[in-house]
């Protein structure tokens, strides 16, 4: 909910709609931090007590060490949990899950009446 361009600040979202990712999903901001090094704990059954949804898409919650025993940040360039939700959400678009779905979409939707639509959605 925190990184959803679907949400409302009142909803749960917690950066700018212009920075949010579309449905994100835990796995996914799993994926990016880990990447970048972060320690990350993905608790599979909890979920955020705001969202409506009881779906399995919507389940997941991260967990990421931002800080050291000694409170130093482990990561020197996200000293805060905005500047995590910014990067996870900047990164997401660009994973291999999220490219091939828009191609594979894209595909689909050239061979018939849809190849304009899907080309004009794309460039929004």
């Amino acid at each position: 909910a925190y990184l959803n361009n679907k949400k409302t600040i009142a909803e749960g979202r917690r950066i700018p709609i212009d920075k949010a990712v579309e449905n994100p999903t835990s796995t996914e901001i799993q994926d990016v931090c880990a990447a970048v090094g972060f320690n990350v704990l993905l608790e599979k059954n909890k979920m955020y007590p705001r969202e409506w949804n009881r779906d399995v898409q919507y389940r997941g919650r991260v967990r990421i060490q931002l800080k050291q025993d000694d409170g130093s940040p482990c990561l020197p360039q996200f000293p805060t949990r905005k500047s995590v939700m910014l990067y996870a959400a900047e990164t997401i678009p660009k994973l291999k899950t999220r490219t091939q779905k828009m191609g594979g979409s894209d595909q689909s939707l050239q061979q018939g009446e849809g190849g304009k639509k899907g080309k004009g959605k794309k460039k929004k």
